[in-house]
């Protein structure tokens, strides 16, 4: 508690980053669920468990879920508070993977969705794994806008998700993420614009999204999404997975919440959600953002049901 006092005293006056107060702690901790809890299908959803994953395997239910987000530990070192993941080699990494990933997708309806989250590093052992109990679909880069430079190596600066279903019969709704692009070198046809649109705040054009996206911010500390958690995911990033691959009303499962991005951005877009973490103050901070999503829908970089390319839309608005 002092370290964390340290840390707010240190932030500067125009800093979202979320924080917590003692009594704030004390109201959201009565809202999480723990594995002796789980009885059924109401006793998670829209919940947060805070619990380790393998106590909570063979008490979930089976076929709930329209979408699995997945973002577990990359094969790196990394202090998540209560624990530490340690790098390893390919094999053990792998032996991680098949000590959940199985078990895990028995939360998904016959028709369901996978996009399971890595880098370069790990990505070979996530493909392995992940084809060997779905049918594999695509493999989406996405471009974190900022990383750390090497001077003996190529800047890393991208990350994958993996996209799976069960079966041929699943859901994908592309035109709920289209993204609105700046036209810069407008065509016409016969005097009038063609593909594109001429408004008020310049020209733009609707396109189909790729399986490479640019136009992700990763969270920042002016930003109220933006937590202490190491490896914190954007929402527009997810909102993006939720909007293609699960319906309007339908279930999201996280089985490494984290921060709480996946929860906070289901509710936000009208879908159900549950989600695991062993870190208890990961769970305080997720139980404050949905609250916060009681009232505040937005998502940074997604306005009137698209997507914008990066700070494109804060450039609109001025």
């Amino acid at each position: 508690m002092d370290e964390q006092k340290r840390i707010e005293k240190a932030r500067a006056p125009n800093n979202r980053t979320l924080t917590l107060t003692d009594s704030q702690r004390n109201i959201y901790s009565k809202q999480l669920v723990k594995a002796s809890d789980i009885t059924d299908l109401n006793s998670i959803l829209n919940k947060t468990i805070n619990a380790d994953l393998y106590d909570v395997l063979d008490r979930l239910p089976c076929g709930f879920a329209d979408l699995l987000i997945i973002d577990p530990p990359y094969n790196l070192s990394k202090d998540f508070g209560t624990i530490k993941f340690n790098k390893t080699d390919d094999k053990s990494y792998i032996e991680y993977l098949e000590s959940w990933l199985p078990a895990i997708l028995k939360v998904l309806k016959p028709s369901g969705s996978i996009y399971l989250c890595g880098d370069w590093k790990n990505s070979i052992c996530l493909y392995s794994v992940l084809q060997k109990y779905s049918i594999i679909r695509n493999r989406i880069t996405w471009q974190r806008e900022k990383g750390r430079g090497a001077k003996n190596n190529w800047k890393n600066s991208t990350e994958d998700i993996w996209y799976a279903t069960l079966s041929d019969d699943f859901y994908f709704d592309i035109e709920s993420v289209k993204q609105k692009r700046i036209v810069l070198a407008p065509y016409t046809s016969n005097g009038k614009p063609k593909d594109w649109e001429k408004t008020t705040d310049g020209n733009f054009r609707l396109t189909y999204p790729s399986n490479f996206w640019d136009d992700i911010s990763i969270p920042f500390w002016s930003m109220p999404e933006n937590t202490d958690h190491p490896t914190q995911k954007p929402e527009k990033l997810i909102a993006k997975l939720i909007l293609a691959s699960c319906p309007k009303d339908g279930i999201v499962f996280d089985p490494f919440l984290g921060s709480g991005t996946t929860s906070v951005t289901a509710k936000k877009l009208g879908r159900n959600f549950c989600g695991i973490e062993m870190n208890t103050e990961y769970c305080l901070w997720t139980q404050k953002r949905l609250e916060a999503a009681e009232t505040d829908k937005e998502i940074q970089g997604y306005s009137d049901n698209v997507f914008w390319e990066r700070n494109t839309l804060k450039y609109i608005k001025k």
